[in-house]
């Protein structure tokens, strides 16, 4: 495949980057108590069906590049996740699905928590991967953005779909087809992030919040409102309050958001722009309302009762951390057989019940019910239909519109 330099990054990128190593989604919480634990697999399934849906059958496009796949005779996958973002065990040590993984297949998975941010990481692969060489990784998770920009550069292999029925057979509909992936080629999601609009009851003392706007323009709130530093989640939610679509927006269509939130800025109206420290003041009551990440809303809410959330009618944003194999990944194979297995419903739910993210998988709800039922009926974990109906995925941005769009943001955000 022709190599390409990587991006470059720009100022506005790197505050960005700083901005997210501080306070944003990478030093998100991504853990809830485990109160019960499964056993069991399920057999594999048929393979009839995986060239519908737009699931591409492989070997139909060009990917990445491979190498000698030495999955038969060296059973081991060496898997490069974000902290506290898989099921642990009471001891702190040891990861029950994993485990449960190694048992079926005799392939251990060497698991490493060494993802704390996108753009750090990939600093950290990407002089390798130029250089055509092996990570030493079989299988990394990086946010929706970064995978479009590995893939675009040629930086990950294509995955081959008979290893992977069940992750065709029962990926969520929500997440089957990103405008970077269609058909998800190359990358299946880890976990689904979901923006929503947070508040504390008590603190709200009455005032009425359904929407964006009512963030930005009810006097009542004035100086107790939050955004977030993430540029995709506060522009997203703002663009469809607007009623524009983020999935086809124009220059002008983030300009118009960009001048709508000054505006808020100006008067006042905005307390301060947070990564995920927005948690503490939400819940003292000191933010009466403001964008926030589901995952965080469940955890707040085993706490604190008057912490609560609404799915605006104009939609809610939603993003992924999605599993790819690098270039030159040695297992390959095996890769793919643990992608697979985290599409089983069984540990699908268990994972979904102790990082308490949305989870890709269709139909997992009675598998998580018998783990945790307040779970398998939440909706900012399992959305339902109607909810899945209101989501909305950022467009893929050219190398051009991020510095643009980043500089932009920033000024705003006086970062």
């Amino acid at each position: 495949m022709e190599q390409y330099e990587p991006d470059r990054l720009s100022p506005a990128q790197v505050a960005a980057m700083r901005r997210s190593v501080r306070n944003g989604r990478a030093a998100m919480t991504r853990r809830s108590l485990l109160r019960a634990s499964t056993g069991g697999a399920l057999a594999l399934g048929g393979l009839g069906a995986l060239s519908a849906c737009g699931i591409p059958a492989a070997g139909k496009s060009q990917g990445g590049v491979s190498a000698d796949d030495h999955s038969a005779k060296e059973k081991v996958v060496n898997f490069s996740n974000w902290p506290e973002y898989i099921d642990v065990d009471d001891s702190g040590k040891n990861h029950p699905t994993l485990d449960a993984f190694r048992r079926r297949t005799g392939i251990t998975v060497k698991y490493t928590e060494d993802i704390n941010d996108n753009d750090e990481f990939f600093g950290k692969i990407q002089p390798q991967l130029a250089a055509g060489q092996d990570t030493g990784r079989d299988l990394i998770v990086v946010t929706d953005w970064l995978a479009a920009r590995m893939i675009r550069l040629g930086y990950v292999q294509k995955l081959d779909a008979s290893h992977l029925p069940h992750a065709f057979a029962n990926l969520s509909d929500q997440f089957r087809s990103p405008d970077w992936d269609p058909g998800r080629a190359y990358s299946y999601p880890w976990q689904g992030i979901s923006t929503v609009v947070a508040f504390n009851k008590k603190a709200l003392d009455g005032v009425e919040v359904k929407s964006v706007s009512d963030l930005l323009d009810n006097p009542a709130l004035k100086g107790r409102v939050g955004l977030l530093t993430e540029m995709r989640d506060t522009v997203g939610m703002t663009m469809l309050d607007m009623g524009k679509d983020p999935a086809k927006f124009t220059d002008d269509d983030y300009d118009a958001v960009i001048a709508r939130l000054q505006k808020a800025v100006d008067k006042g109206q905005i307390r301060r722009f947070t990564g995920n420290d927005y948690t503490s003041d939400l819940s003292k009551g000191d933010l009466a309302a403001c964008v926030a990440w589901a995952g965080d809303i469940v955890q707040l809410q085993a706490d604190n009762p008057d912490v609560s959330y609404v799915i605006p009618d104009s939609g809610y944003m939603t993003s992924t951390d999605n599993m790819l194999i690098p270039n030159k990944a040695r297992h390959k194979t095996n890769a793919e057989r643990l992608i697979d297995y985290y599409y089983e419903p069984e540990p699908a739910a268990q994972l979904a019940a102790y990082i308490n993210y949305v989870s890709p998988v269709a139909d997992v709800k009675p598998y998580l019910a018998k783990i945790d039922k307040s779970a398998a009926d939440n909706p900012l974990i399992l959305p339902d239909k109607a909810m899945q109906a209101k989501s909305h995925a950022f467009r893929s941005l050219s190398s051009k519109e991020e510095t643009a769009y980043q500089q932009k943001f920033a000024k705003l955000t006086g970062a």
